[in-house]
């Protein structure tokens, strides 16, 4: 079975490796219909800290998984969310605090 392998991101190369969970945890959040994308926070303060990098908007615990991310304005915030949580507890399993911390039109970049 070949190993899953980091999404693709500017300046990290996918063949680099096995996947990191903070890794699978953003591809699946970015899978989900009406996520425009992840969220650092107001301040920056919601990541993930690899060796060289960070992965914003995923905070994974040894208790439960927070994801902060942008919706796009007109997707179903409700459902959106739970697609979200449902997607992350298949990578993680677990509780799953999700936050929505902005509303941008569909096409805007995160």
């Amino acid at each position: 079975m070949t190993p899953l392998r980091r999404p693709t991101e500017p300046g990290v190369d996918p063949d680099a490796g096995p996947a990191e969970p903070a890794d699978l945890v953003a591809a699946a959040v970015l899978a989900v219909p009406g996520v425009a994308g992840l969220h650092g926070g107001v301040l920056g303060e919601v990541g993930t800290y690899l060796p060289g990098r960070r992965v914003a908007g995923v905070r994974l615990r040894d208790d439960r998984a927070e994801v902060h991310l942008t919706v796009e304005m007109g997707a179903p915030l409700h459902d959106t969310v739970r697609l979200v949580r449902e997607a992350v507890r298949g990578v993680v399993g677990g509780p799953v605090d999700v936050t929505v911390e902005d509303v941008v039109a569909p096409g805007t970049p995160a």
